[in-house]
Parts: C-alpha cells; sequence; structure tokens
C-alpha cells in the first residue's frame, strides 16, 4: 500500500502544474530550461537515493550521513560555493527552490530538512563571512557533503529572543573557552560542524554576540538525545552542551560582536526557504488529494463528484496558486539582492500556515486512510506544524510585517 501511495507522488498533475506548467491560468514564468533540467536531475536522484529508504529512515528518526555524500557527488549541495572549492558557483536561488519543491513533490519531509538547511540556511555563513583560510578549509568539505553543516542559536530557556542567549565564550590568548548549552538543532546529530551563537560580552545584549564554528572532535563538546518530534522524524534534532569547549580564535567567523547583524542578515533568506517548502508541500498536498478522490468510492460513486469534495480542492489549488505567485516574486527579489525582511516573513507567515490549513482540509478527504502513516498526506500533516514555529514564529512575522507599517 506505501509504495502504491508513494507513486501517486510522483505522476500528480499538481506536480507538474508546479515547475514546468501554470499556476491557475497564469503561465509560471520563473523557471528556465536550466532549471528544469536539474529538477529532472534531482528528481531521479530523489527517486533512486531517497524514496526506497525513507521510511525506514523516518522510523529510525534520522538520515543517513552518506545522503550527503552523494547530494555531493551529484551537485545537489553546494550549488551557491565558488568553483575552485568544489561548488556550483551560482547565486541563482532558483536551484535551491528546485530542490525543495522537488522534494514536496515526492513526499519527502525530514530528511529533505536537513539537505536544505544545510544548502539554504549554513552555508551563507561559510561562503560570506568567512575569511580565506577558514573558506579554503572547509569549504570543500561543505560542498561534497563530507562536512554536514548546523547553526547553534536556539536555547533552552531562549527562543526567538536572539539577544537573551546565555551561552559565553571567554576569550583567553588564541582560544576561546565556550560554555552552555542550545536545542532543537537541526542536523545536530550529523553534524561536523555547528556555527555557534554565543555572548563574548554578556554586558552587551545584541552588540555582545559572536559566531563560531564548532567542529565536531572538539573536547568538551557533546551531543545530547536525538529528539523525538511531532512529525519531520528524518530530521535528527539534538540538543548540544558546550562545557569549556576550547575552540581556537581561528575559528571565529567574521567581526567578534557581529553575530546579530550576520544573523539577521541571513534570515530572509532562510525565512523564504521555508516559504518555498511550505507552498510547494502545499500544492503536493492538492496533487496527491485529487488523486485519491478519484479512485475512492463512497455511496456508490467517486468521492470527487460529491461538492463538498469540488470546493474544498478547488479553494486550495486556489490558495496554493496564489502564494506561489508571490514566493516566485520573492525569489527572484532575492536573486536581485531586493528581498526585504518584511516581505520574507509575508511569505515565511502566509506560506507555513497555508501548508498546515492545506494538509489538514486534504487528509479530510483522505478520511481514515488520511490518519495512516503509509500515506504521504500524513506525513505531510505532521510535518507542517512545526514550520510556523522555526525560522522564526508566526506572531514573530506578524510583529515585523507590523513594524514596517510603523505600527
Amino acid at each position: 500500500m506505501a509504495v502504491a501511495n508513494l507513486r501517486l507522488v510522483s505522476s500528480s498533475p499538481m506536480r507538474e502544474a508546479g515547475l514546468r506548467g501554470r499556476i491557475g491560468g497564469v503561465k509560471r514564468s520563473l523557471y528556465n530550461d536550466d532549471h528544469v533540467a536539474f529538477a529532472d536531475s534531482f528528481r531521479r536522484f530523489v527517486a533512486q537515493e531517497i524514496t526506497p529508504d525513507y521510511l525506514k529512515w523516518e522510523a529510525e528518526g534520522i538520515a543517513p550521513r552518506s545522503l550527503y555524500k552523494k547530494a555531493g557527488d551529484n551537485g545537489f549541495i553546494g550549488m551557491a560555493i565558488p568553483q575552485e572549492f568544489g561548488g556550483g558557483g551560482s547565486h541563482d536561488f532558483r536551484f535551491n527552490s528546485v530542490i525543495a519543491e522537488e522534494l514536496a513533490y515526492a513526499g519527502i519531509g525530514g530528511a529533505g530538512q536537513g539537505l536544505t538547511l544545510h544548502n539554504d540556511i549554513t552555508t551563507p555563513y561559510f561562503t560570506d563571512i568567512c575569511n580565506d583560510e577558514q573558506k579554503a578549509r572547509w569549504l570543500p568539505g561543505i560542498a561534497s557533503g563530507e562536512l554536514i553543516t548546523a547553526i547553534a542559536m536556539t536555547e533552552p530557556g531562549t527562543g526567538s529572543d536572539l539577544a537573551g542567549i546565555a551561552t559565553t565564550a571567554r576569550r583567553d590568548g588564541d582560544r576561546y573557552i565556550l560554555n552552555g548549552s542550545k536545542t532543537f538543532i537541526t542536523n545536530g546529530i550529523n553534524s561536523d560542524l555547528v556555527i555557534v551563537a554565543a555572548k563574548t560580552d554578556p554586558s552587551q545584549r545584541h552588540a555582545g554576540m559572536s559566531l563560531m564554528v564548532v567542529e565536531r572532535s572538539m573536547a568538551g563538546f557533546e551531543r545530547g538525545r536525538n529528539l523525538d518530534k511531532i512529525g519531520m522524524h528524518s530530521q535528527d534534532t539534538a540538543e548540544l552542551f558546550f562545557n569549556d569547549v576550547d575552540v581556537p580564535v581561528a575559528n571565529l567567523i567574521g567581526e567578534e560582536g557581529r553575530a546579530f547583524h550576520y544573523l539577521t542578515s541571513n534570515l530572509a533568506q532562510e525565512r523564504l526557504s521555508i516559504a518555498i517548502s511550505g507552498v510547494a508541500v502545499a500544492r503536493a498536498c492538492v496533487g496527491w488529494t485529487v488523486d485519491y478522490v478519484k479512485e475512492r468510492k463512497a455511496f456508490g460513486k467517486s468521492i470527487s463528484q460529491f461538492q463538498n469534495t469540488k470546493f474544498v480542492l478547488a479553494e486550495q489549488r486556489t490558495e496554493v496558486d496564489v502564494a506561489q505567485a508571490f514566493v516566485d516574486q520573492c525569489i527572484l527579489a532575492l536573486n536581485e539582492g531586493t528581498l526585504t525582511a518584511p516581505q520574507a516573513a509575508q511569505a515565511k507567515y502566509w506560506c507555513t500556515e497555508l501548508q498546515k490549513r492545506v494538509a489538514d482540509k486534504c487528509l479530510q478527504l483522505f478520511g481514515g486512510y488520511g490518519y495512516m502513516t503509509e500515506y504521504p498526506i500524513a506525513r505531510a500533516y505532521a510535518d507542517a506544524r512545526v514550520t510556523s514555529i522555526y525560522g522564526g514564529t508566526t506572531e514573530v512575522m506578524k510583529s515585523i510585517i507590523a513594524k514596517d507599517m510603523d505600527l
């Protein structure tokens, strides 16, 4: 049964409407032939390297490290990393968008989010603010998938208030002594390089924060349990502990005291990445449901013939298409360097709430089968819940938007 339903994932007409076709009556012009070819290659990679073992990884709560190496070997990691370091040398975020969409259409949640974090969220810190020595040291491994990355901001007592973090890094000659803990860290178990936000001047708030890279082998760096979550099961999410970790000053990235600036500068791309996945998952949910309601019968006829089914799916398709148009504009703005924090907040807020809403309404049309985790709609429903929390809660997004309105 699971195999049959995964087959539905790759054949959905909504998928074709997503990347190459039309959204409603409007032709989607975001992608060119290079992006379509890239999508074709990545779709084959997903079918060969992820889909066959994905449910096993979901049950185990983690994807294998080899997934990153295979993705790197095929050019699906480090697209923005300069070619001299083994990357793709392209700052066209549409390639990142293609990956997020194809993962969504294939029904891949947790493991896919680990890959997108590595590409979309952590890589910019290494390409944009690292010095030449650090780039030469780390970027080749990041591009090849041999060095898996994570970023550690959230703490047990601190969520969205970054300036309130308690982790400290005290300068002692040519090293920092790092102490503290982090939680909810994606790639927390698999990661080799962890960007840690710490207070180098605890007397300051925003101006007292710095970023440094903690490496897997450093003494005093310990990983806690792989957290048991509602969804995103194959995305390893862990607690991290730093007990008098000696971090060389050579592992400080950027300038001391500038972490808040670096973090906020990268948040727009992070939030857009989440929005891209959100609208793509919503589109996938509609596609799976259209296929299912045509096959399922109740009261002697296909449930696709009931007016309620038609109205629900018409509503969901419309909401997805409208959201997609805005997200596509944001992707182009990011490429042009004009995407603003409020625009990214709008995309993140709207698309994650849309993702949850569409997954819920579509699951309802599956009836009892929608509650079975062998169906991608059930996993998409569970995976969706966290998206309006991580990367900044919906409430924080609304505050950013309101501030932009002088409210």
